[in-house]
């Protein structure tokens, strides 16, 4: 019986092309990239914690990412470097995007204590902490930072 159903549900699967196919699209300027990610974050795509007494808003790094897909076509992202200093982790990275003038970068920090006792572990943190600021400082979240009184 479990042999006729699982037969049954091959049958029924519909087939899978494996092959892909990518659009391509003119490279955008800067100027529009920017511009795009300057644009306030959907608040569904915001997130809340307290940090030193304060409640902070942030942007999580794989709503970054979507983000950066959307608007800068193409963009892609390197640790440049990772160095442990004084009981911290601090991770250096590198956003690249494709533009009509050429590859745009910009580096950024992040940092974690090694023995952090937050969710994920240091290396994760500290990167993620520097691909948001890194994409921040194409525009991203900008608005998160400006003051709120």
């Amino acid at each position: 019986m479990a042999n006729e159903q699982t037969a049954n549900a091959k049958e029924q699967a519909p087939e899978v092309e494996e092959k892909r196919t990518f659009r391509t699209t003119p490279l955008r300027s800067i100027n529009e990239i920017i511009n795009d990610l300057h644009k306030p974050i959907h608040p569904i795509h915001l997130k809340t914690r307290r940090q030193g007494g304060k409640e902070i808003t942030y942007v999580a790094w794989y709503d970054a990412a979507k983000y950066l897909d959307l608007y800068a076509p193409g963009w892609s992202h390197e640790i440049r470097s990772m160095q442990q200093i004084a009981g911290k982790v601090v991770i250096t990275v590198r956003i690249s995007i494709p533009t009509a003038e050429g590859v745009i970068f910009r580096e950024a920090t992040g940092s974690e204590d090694e023995d952090t006792d937050s969710y994920g572990d240091a290396f994760s943190n500290s990167e993620s902490m520097a691909l948001r600021r890194c994409a921040a400082k194409f525009g991203l979240g900008q608005h998160l930072y400006r003051d709120k009184s």
